[in-house]
């Protein structure tokens, strides 16, 4: 291993321990409990509030509801969702699915609450401009002494939300489908480039111009997506339920793949955490800028996430994986190549096409709102008046990206997010009471209309 390869696994080792896990799954069944299952009872008015129905354009913010979701989404709904499950496996075998659907119930409540915390305590930056945030969060709401968590949020936020995964894993997939596995030394920076011109042309544009992408392309994504995996799930309906069996009873085994069982619930939340991102504070960002003057709507809204995200396009990634069965052949299968090797032994040539296409657009999209996410973190440490220049440095990180090993990339990104879970947790620990005198409010308004 490289040098850098081996800080980079210690980091994640040393980020994701028990501490944490204990941090994120304990919080969120404190919400669950504290709530009184709240945002799942109400799932039905969130999925009015994302079909536009409580619009409210003259409120302060940048985005609809539906953009907001999408904006939040379309971070999440990347290769965490293709390549993470894979990862996730390989580490930890069938169980780790489990601990990610886990963390992913859970996570409707964590969500809940960050993002309504996220608009209710939203802050001006140095330019006067609107903005929400764990670290506007940390700010408008908390003592000074908490102060620091904000600066580690944002600090942690610079490199979790760089582009480095998506651009490592499309490089990886176009490299499998154009070169069968064997590229030349100069297709990824190559890749990197016309990535980098893509990305720029977007992120230039700014957050309105990212949301409107993301709306337009990503529900599409979506659905292309869900039809070519339930397509080989209907294929194998008959093995699916031993694989289902395979996925629950190896959570709890002792002697699971992935350092036994405490190593597989470690894996399974960590990668859930990437994927639906539900505790971590990404998301709180994208919400905290919704055109909205009711902290609970857009909560309840962010509480869709998990389940559209991990317990849906996940579960769907997680069973054309284990249903080809590749994943414990030997060699460097790992990420994106497994799931496409998965998708190409299942459906041909169209297949790993589709999922290039897929993936393309996924990966494009997840990079275009971690611009945006970085960009609030660098503004908030340096100035909302130097995010300009976070562009380039961006841009700049697609082309590394592309060229850098997988397991370097995910634990520097899976480590970043680790930390940045931490302040976004602790305070919203402290003020989750502020949400639930706010809840009650707004449900006696909105029971009270005619």
């Amino acid at each position: 291993m490289t040098p850098l390869e081996v800080f980079s696994q210690r980091f994640v080792e040393l980020v994701w321990g028990t501490p944490l896990v204990v941090l994120l799954l304990g919080g969120g069944c404190f919400f669950l409990v504290l709530s009184r299952a709240l945002p799942y009872r109400h799932l039905g008015h969130a999925l009015g509030i994302m079909l536009g129905r409580y619009e409210t354009p003259d409120q302060p913010g940048e985005l609809s509801h539906k953009q907001a979701l999408a904006a939040a989404l379309s971070n999440t709904m990347g290769l965490g969702n293709v390549a993470g499950v894979a990862l996730a496996i390989v580490a930890g075998g069938p169980g780790a699915i489990f601990w990610m659907w886990m963390s992913a119930v859970i996570g409707i409540a964590t969500k809940f609450f960050t993002c309504s915390l996220g608009v209710m305590y939203r802050g001006t930056d140095s330019l006067g401009q609107l903005q929400g945030g764990p670290m506007y969060v940390i700010r408008e709401a908390l003592p000074r002494g908490f102060y620091p968590l904000a600066i580690m949020f944002a600090l942690a936020g610079l490199v979790g939300t760089l582009p480095l995964f998506q651009a490592n894993q499309l490089s990886a997939l176009i490299s499998d489908a154009v070169f069968s596995g064997n590229p030349p030394n100069w297709a990824a920076p190559a890749t990197g480039l016309v990535l980098a011109v893509v990305v720029g042309k977007v992120i230039f544009g700014g957050l309105p111009r990212v949301a409107r992408v993301a709306v337009t392309a990503l529900p599409a994504m979506v659905m292309v997506y869900l039809a070519m995996t339930l397509w080989i799930v209907a294929t194998h309906i008959t093995e699916v339920p031993a694989v289902l069996a395979s996925i629950v009873s190896e959570a709890f085994q002792p002697t699971a793949v992935g350092g036994g069982m405490l190593g597989v619930i470690l894996i399974g939340v960590s990668r859930g955490a990437f994927s639906n991102e539900a505790g971590v504070g990404t998301e709180v960002m994208a919400h905290g800028a919704a055109r909205t003057g009711e902290p609970i709507r857009e909560g309840l809204l962010a509480a869709l996430g998990p389940i559209i995200d991990t317990l849906l396009v996940c579960t769907c990634t997680a069973l054309v994986i284990l249903l080809a069965g590749d994943w414990q052949a030997p060699g460097n299968l790992s990420g994106i190549t497994l799931t496409a090797n998965a998708f190409r032994a299942e459906m041909g040539l169209p297949g790993i096409l589709a999922l290039s296409f897929v993936a393309l657009i996924l990966s494009t999209t997840t990079m275009f709102t971690g611009w945006y996410y970085g960009a609030k973190c660098f503004g908030f440490l340096v100035g909302a008046q130097w995010q300009p220049y976070f562009r380039w440095f961006f841009i700049a990180a697609v082309v590394f990206g592309a060229t850098v090993s997988i397991d370097v990339v995910f634990n520097l990104i899976s480590g970043s997010y680790g930390l940045m879970a931490i302040p976004t947790m602790i305070s919203t620990l402290v003020l989750a009471p502020k949400v639930m005198i706010a809840a009650k409010d707004y449900f006696a308004r909105l029971n009270n209309q005619p």
